[in-house]
């Protein structure tokens, strides 16, 4: 028979340690939280713009190690130098934007979609976050100065200070930073031609004009159905300073910008006819996609809604325009 045990042990017995929590717990949540900072849905896309580029630049006349495909091996110092460009140019993505975050944390609270970001919450304290986002951007500097070029150590750097240095403060200031902030933005393919060809030419500014323009619509749509949550937090965006028309009228103009520039791949030999017909295609599809905006919603539940499937466009554009340019140099 059990006897019942007093829980309360005699004051001359040392109490029982008590049961030690799992510290696989904080562990799991500071990497779950460091990840949060790098954006991962950013460097992912960055990261395969930069992989699409790279791959380009592989196939491309300009590229110094020659016309190589797999077959010629993974390894190969073409292969090599690639990869390591693509994987700084990520790091870069990944640095750059967890220093925005740290620059952001006191708005960040201010807004629906970033009250819970790890700094905006204090989860991370802000040293912490300040250092993680430093060593990031010291790291991918490192790995393309080791592994590339010094032009694309040098394109990166300029990229991370102009995007977080000088597009996160305009932000607050003018609408016109979005404009500026789409050219560090643009920087990832560029970072992908150059670390395997080692130079700025025709084919590496084409696909950094191509994501320079579409990053304009892009971030306008996300500006009308989060208009609000900029509001709140202070941010000048172009619907908060000139109205959703103007907004919309811009999203148009720069959808028609969209079709030409997709089309320099082909213009200047890059790619061949089979890229041009997709993108073509892809850009008047996104571009009558726009212009569905211009028409008057009859409440704001519907203009909203527009703006979200705008805004999924995008998504879909882009990812599909890059696998058009793998397709066109794997099949012609």
């Amino acid at each position: 028979m059990n006897t019942p045990v007093d829980p309360t042990p005699p004051a001359h017995e040392a109490s029982p340690s008590p049961p030690r929590k799992s510290s696989m717990m904080p562990k799991t949540r500071l990497f779950r939280d460091l990840v949060e900072l790098t954006k991962p849905g950013v460097t992912r896309m960055c990261a395969l713009t930069a992989a699409g580029a790279a791959w380009m630049a592989l196939r491309s006349a300009d590229n110094p190690y020659g016309m190589e495909t797999p077959a010629d091996g993974w390894c190969s110092p073409g292969f090599a130098v690639a990869f390591a460009g693509v994987i700084g140019a990520s790091i870069a993505v990944a640095g750059a934007s967890a220093l925005n975050m740290w620059l952001e944390r006191g708005k960040d609270p201010l807004m629906s979609r970033t009250r819970a970001r790890p700094l905006a919450t204090r989860r991370l304290p802000a040293r912490t976050g300040l250092a993680f986002a430093t060593g990031l951007c010291v790291l991918a500097l490192a790995v393309l100065w080791l592994f590339t070029n010094p032009l694309t150590t040098v394109l990166a750097a300029w990229a991370i200070v102009g995007y977080a240095l000088v597009y996160t403060p305009l932000k607050y200031r003018t609408p016109l930073a979005l404009v500026i902030g789409a050219v560090p933005g643009a920087a990832p393919p560029l970072l992908g031609w150059t670390a395997v060809t080692g130079d700025i030419d025709a084919g590496g500014l084409a696909l950094f004009l191509i994501l320079l323009v579409w990053q304009m619509p892009h971030f306008l749509a996300i500006t009308l159905f989060r208009q609000a949550d900029f509001a709140r937090a202070g941010i000048r965006c172009v619907p908060v300073v000139r109205g959703e028309h103007v907004t919309r009228i811009q999203a148009i103009l720069w959808s028609i910008l969209l079709v030409p520039i997709s089309l320099l791949p082909t213009v200047i030999g890059l790619t061949g006819w089979l890229y041009g017909s997709i993108a073509l295609l892809l850009s008047l599809g996104f571009l009558a996609s726009a212009c569905t905006g211009l028409k008057d919603f009859p409440s704001p539940a519907l203009a909203t809604r527009w703006a979200r499937s705008f805004f999924f466009a995008s998504l879909i554009y882009l990812p599909a325009l890059i696998a058009a340019m793998v397709v066109d140099v794997l099949v012609l």
